[in-house]
């Protein structure tokens, strides 16, 4: 695994083999119609490596069904390093870009910030940057590159938005407000884990109580997990779990990030 300049991992083909499999299927799964177009995930990746942008993250589904391995779907994430317009404050845009090979998913772009202080990944909502889907069907690779080139275009519109959300600040209890929404998001109720975890600093950088660094450290409890409680019920210690599923992970970020856009407008 190589290092850019910002000390953010680059994924060689060896390290999307161990993590994510699936993007080297050498055909579809036997579940998929004969209007699926197919065109191997590795393909795409060498197309956008050839336009300037690297493999930054990989994973997929787990399934425990024999017939879908190898075939499920699979999440990566580019960076491009030959522009500035990815850079964004302590964060650079990315490109999220999720596909299957069994008919459950269509090549699909969404805008991601990572944050280089704390290697945190987030998912923007499509009110903001609105996500492109890629049928597998014509030129797939040269739409994808397209399409990312565009969510590119966004960059300002994103770096406006964490410039907001930097200047907002937040009461203590309008921050516990938007933890509590966070925390509906992501436990069932009853959890033993409160709310009032999910503000706690892991890092200098967190801390802080403009909306941005709330919203930063919200978003990485909720998502990564690692938070210790007692339960109660059943009279043991529990620690949350990082949410590993793709639908899961995604979904959740879009929407912790509405939240955070909601508590602007309101703070507005």
């Amino acid at each position: 695994m190589l290092s850019n300049r910002n000390n953010r991992k680059i994924f060689t083909n060896d390290d999307m083999q161990l993590t994510a499999p699936s993007v080297f299927a050498g055909q579809a799964s036997s579940r998929t119609s004969d209007r699926y177009a197919f065109i191997p995930t590795i393909n795409v990746v060498d197309g956008m490596r050839a336009a300037g942008w690297s493999v930054t993250h990989a994973s997929e589904s787990r399934t425990r069904d024999e017939a879908r391995k190898g075939f499920v779907k699979h999440m990566l994430r580019f960076s491009n390093l030959n522009t500035q317009l990815s850079e964004v404050g302590d964060s650079r845009l990315e490109v999220v870009l999720i596909n299957s090979h069994d008919g459950s998913s269509k090549y699909t772009l969404q805008a991601g910030v990572f944050r280089l202080v704390c290697s945190n990944g987030m998912v923007v909502s499509d009110g903001l940057v609105e996500s492109i889907k890629v049928r597998h069907v014509g030129n797939i690779i040269d739409n994808v590159i397209h399409g990312s080139a565009r969510i590119l275009e966004n960059a300002p519109v994103i770096e406006r938005t964490i410039t907001r959300w930097q200047g907002i600040n937040l009461s203590q209890q309008e921050q516990i407000i938007l933890a509590q929404s966070a925390h509906t998001l992501r436990f069932p109720e009853g959890s033993p884990v409160t709310p009032e975890q999910l503000l706690r600093s892991r890092r200098a950088d967190d801390n802080g109580s403009s909306l941005w660094n709330t919203f930063n450290r919200i978003q990485e409890h909720a998502v990564k997990g690692g938070d210790r409680a007692y339960d109660q019920e059943s009279n043991r210690r529990v620690r949350s779990r990082e949410v590993k599923s793709i639908s899961g992970n995604v979904n959740l970020n879009k929407a912790l990030w509405q939240l955070a856009e909601s508590m602007a407008k309101l703070k507005s």
